[in-house]
């Protein structure tokens, strides 16, 4: 049985059909104009994961992951703090590249950023006129949602529904409430580029279409966004790019729920939301995307501290399981004949490679192909309680740890990195100089003294200076 995934364009899931490589994915990306959020790493996460599993199942994969660097809320904001939009954008974009980095989120293959394709996003604009489903009014140039006999089929909502239901921004240069701006007008202020309909700048949903095509063509295999992106973003995303090419613009739609802060969407600008900044400080990176990813992508998923430190507990058994699976493999047997107690970690190993497959086949479901791995914990600890007055099997060890990186470390993300020796020197010198800090201020010399001497015999040299203790390895001669 091979991957299938809900299409939220079906409503259903589908089977996943690969019948072209590199597996094109296009996820929405950030309006850098502010920190980023939890919010923001939920998706990414979620699609981090999902490729590393597609290559891990063989695939080829092609990330793109745009930038909206051109936006009315990065213009206020620009103009809040007296510097020019281009240049705030460039900032946060590189804070939320950053930030993502820190939770152990791989890269895309491109970043492009609107500001960049303008000529692009003009020329996607120039076709859709000509071809009759957009219109140039007053300078600026909106889409003619009337024209796409489809629209609202990934939402599931009529025109005429959408009419009646919602309030839209009365514009008197729009022919219907529903059309939507392709390409805005300048403002005195404003950045602005040159058109074939005058100096402007792009609107929000014809990015996407623009980018997605010049990096992935006119079709390509995962679009992929926040829940809240699906109307209206999506919906025109689609009407532009099918109307332009006259092709399916992405085989499947996958949306991630929303993480939410007290049960409240966070949002940068109600100022309802956690940084990344402020996880990475306390916690390890691996512990948050644990979090995450005990729960399907698709579902809400509420943050607060209490939870977190609720989740940990399962996340610490998990690593404490793999530490002391390290352990015992470094003092194993290298025997070949394997006894039972062998035969059934082997045993333990096999299917939890093949729950963890099904999970994740299962429209990328981890919370069960978690729940694999601990499954897995269960026999990895029976099997080290019987190693209790004998070495166990260092192949059968070896081969159990492999499989724990692999899933648990290179798909998952949530193992955290081995603690070596090497590792640990640094923190625990550190520790030794706070505590002969202490001892000196509460005027303990002797024990200080004593400190500094038992370090130096084993050829690490303590200065004190007034800045604070130093420590280095010394010389044979000193």
């Amino acid at each position: 049985m091979g991957i299938r995934v809900y299409n939220t364009l079906a409503r259903q899931k589908e089977d996943f059909v690969a019948d072209k490589q590199p597996i094109g994915i296009y996820v929405c990306g950030v309006t850098p104009y502010a920190a980023t959020h939890l919010g923001h790493a939920r998706p990414a996460v979620v699609w981090d994961v999902i490729k590393k599993y597609l290559r891990w199942r063989g695939f080829d994969v092609y990330h793109v992951q745009n930038f909206t660097d051109v936006d009315d809320k990065i213009i206020a904001k620009a103009q809040q703090e007296g510097i020019a939009p281009l240049d705030l954008s460039a900032k946060y974009s590189q804070e939320y590249l950053d930030s993502m980095d820190a939770l152990g989120v791989e890269r895309a293959d491109v970043y492009p950023r609107v500001s960049e394709h303008i000529e692009d996003i003009v020329d996607l604009v120039a076709v859709l006129v000509e071809k009759g489903h957009a219109y140039a009014s007053d300078g600026s140039v909106f889409y003619d949602v009337a024209s796409f006999p489809q629209y609202g089929k990934l939402s599931n909502q009529r025109p005429e529904e959408l009419l009646s239901g919602t309030r839209f921004e009365v514009d008197p240069a729009k022919r219907s409430p529903l059309d939507f701006a392709l390409w805005k007008k300048a403002k005195p202020g404003e950045p602005s580029w040159d058109s074939p309909w005058g100096p402007g700048r792009p609107g929000w949903h014809i990015e996407c279409s623009a980018m997605s095509k010049k990096y992935l063509g006119d079709d390509f295999e995962f679009h992929g966004g926040g829940s809240d992106l699906v109307f209206p973003h999506h919906e025109n995303e689609i009407a532009q790019s099918e109307a332009a090419t006259g092709k399916p613009l992405a085989r499947y739609w996958l949306h991630n729920g929303m993480l939410n802060l007290k049960a409240e969407k966070m949002s940068k600008s109600t100022g309802n939301f956690v940084t990344i900044e402020d996880i990475v400080g306390k916690h390890p990176k691996e512990l948050f995307r644990f979090y995450m990813l005990v729960n399907h992508y698709r579902s809400e998923l509420e943050y607060h501290d209490e939870k977190l430190n609720e989740t940990a507990r399962g996340w610490r058994r998990l690593n404490q399981c793999v530490n002391s699976l390290e352990a015992l493999a470094a003092s194993g047997d290298a025997a070949t004949e394997l006894t039972e107690a062998d035969e059934a970690l082997v045993s333990a190993v096999e299917s939890a490679r093949a729950k963890f497959c099904e999970a994740m086949d299962d429209d990328f479901n981890t919370a069960l192909a978690t729940a694999a791995l601990f499954e897995l914990t269960k026999h990895v600890n029976a099997y080290i309680a019987r190693c209790s007055d004998k070495p166990g099997n260092q192949r059968v060890l070896l081969d159990t740890l492999d499989l724990f990186h692999e899933l648990g470390r290179d798909v998952l993300g949530i193992l955290g990195e081995r603690k070596t020796a090497d590792s640990l020197v640094d923190p625990l010198m550190e520790l030794l100089l706070d505590l002969r800090q202490t001892l000196r201020k509460n005027r303990d010399f002797a024990l200080a003294d004593e400190i500094r001497d038992r370090l130096f015999e084993m050829g690490v040299a303590v200065e004190d200076t007034p800045q604070g203790s130093r420590w280095k390895v010394r010389e044979h001669d000193e």
